[in-house]
């Protein structure tokens, strides 16, 4: 496929994916491919535990006739995401968009996890979003032009339960960086968009996948007043969502984001079907920020010049 144009002729994009093994990311790289787009999903252990995932996603391409690769990438690790920046630029010529997905759940009470624990969560969903900025934006400033999107989560805003306090917190911090990033590289022609899936129970890894609290006898201790409660959240916020639910819904407004014109992509998109009250606060956050940097005279901040 020719990787300047589209097959309707739109602009063909070169597009990262990260964490796009299972999930919103395997999703995500599936539907941007199908809208004509050059995708590379981004995975780690590409030739031992996510061999399958890696071969799942070249017989897609070849049975649709899409654009879509796979690269080793371990978000954990600046040296194999430089490695992977730098082969897809190579490979390609180029990169116009990097989608901030790699993340990681763990549930239990927010006492039992250890320290190191907590670091961990911090790194796989807040520290690798700077790992693929530092290896991405320079070639995007140099060309003055690209987007970043970053999936984040109604969590950081939203009716919080309990029982998520690590991942919760991971994410509120990912989402300040990508408010932060997105003042920051405007000028030099790099977009932001956020997009904020809210609880999806069914269709997603991220609770069976769950990580949990190393600490048993404060998980006990704890399950003494709160017996159950780790079955009860996942029950009930299956419960909020309708059963319609889909998460596909999210690879979708991704691909929207990326196909939008430059200067009009919205700068956050809510995909949340339990409806947790995020998308309120969000707006008036947003609406803060946008305030704030009009009244210091800022105001081309808030869009790629």
């Amino acid at each position: 496929m020719d990787n300047t144009t589209r097959k309707d002729d739109k602009m063909n994009k070169v597009i990262v994916v990260t964490g796009a093994s299972s999930g919103f990311g395997a999703m995500t790289v599936r539907h941007l491919a199908d809208a004509g787009h050059t995708v590379f999903a981004g995975m780690r252990n590409t030739t031992t535990r996510n061999s399958g995932a890696v071969d799942d996603a070249l017989a897609y391409a070849a049975q649709h006739d899409v654009d879509l690769r796979t690269v080793e990438m371990d978000v954990s690790s600046q040296p194999s995401v430089d490695t992977a920046i730098t082969s897809v630029i190579e490979e390609v010529g180029q990169l116009d968009v990097v989608v901030h997905n790699a993340g990681h759940m763990v549930l239990g009470p927010t006492e039992a996890f250890t320290p190191d624990e907590l670091a961990e969560v911090y790194d796989t969903n807040v520290l690798s979003t700077q790992r693929v900025n530092r290896a991405a934006l320079p070639h995007l400033r140099e060309r003055g032009d690209g987007l970043l999107v970053w999936v984040g989560s109604s969590s950081a805003r939203g009716g919080t339960p309990p029982y998520l306090g690590p991942y919760f917190a991971a994410k509120a911090a990912m989402d300040s960086l990508a408010v932060s990033y997105a003042a920051e590289v405007a000028r030099f022609g790099i977009e932001t968009s956020i997009v904020v899936p809210g609880s999806f129970t069914t269709g997603t890894n991220h609770f069976a996948r769950a990580g949990h609290a190393s600490d048993a006898d404060v998980a006990a201790d704890y399950d003494v007043r709160y017996p159950g409660l780790m079955d009860q959240v996942s029950q009930r916020l299956a419960e909020l969502a309708p059963a319609e639910q889909d998460p596909t819904e999210v690879a979708r407004a991704i691909v929207r984001v990326v196909d939008t014109g430059k200067g009009q992509r919205p700068f956050r998109v809510h995909i949340d079907p339990a409806h947790d009250g995020a998308e309120e606060v969000f707006d008036v956050g947003d609406r803060v920020r946008d305030d704030f940097y009009r009244r210091i005279g800022l105001s081309d901040l808030l869009r790629p010049t």
